[in-house]
């Protein structure tokens, strides 16, 4: 198991970084690490994830969303080819630290016989998405 994890502090109330992290239709405008995110965000039901890999290819996953907890949780499991191979929990928290200041985490957890040979390669790409991902729901949030 790996696990990679970026945290943020966001000068804004829960609901707002909520309603900009679920209006999947709005990612492009504000986020560079995933390309398109399509689908309900409704537990069992599957989305649809663009994102540019290392290689600048676009790589697509089919996730199923594991939980919906409104203003607190967004979950989703994703597999790379066959589950038990290269699997990712995908997970954005969001707790309020102070009256209109949150601390917003996005964390992936990979489990899986393949996690160890690609870790190297993949692992530093997607923490820098992470940030960048990160840095705009901030700066998306605080306007």
């Amino acid at each position: 198991m790996k696990e990679l994890k970026n945290e943020i502090l966001i000068n804004a109330c829960a609901k707002n970084v909520w309603d900009i992290l679920m209006d999947f239709e709005k990612y492009p405008e504000w986020n560079g690490f995933f390309d398109l995110v399509s689908g309900k965000a409704e537990v069992g039901k599957k989305l649809i994830n663009k994102m540019k890999g290392p290689d600048g290819k676009i790589m697509t996953f089919k996730p199923v969303v594991l939980e919906v907890k409104s203003e607190k949780c967004f979950r989703w499991l994703g597999h790379l080819g066959i589950p038990g191979l290269f699997d990712g929990e995908h997970r954005f928290f969001i707790e309020e630290i102070d009256t209109g200041k949150v601390k917003f985490t996005q964390q992936e957890i990979f489990k899986g016989f393949l996690v160890p040979f690609f870790w190297n390669q993949m692992s530093q790409h997607t923490l820098s998405g992470f940030e960048q991902f990160n840095m705009g729901l901030k700066r998306r949030a605080e306007k």
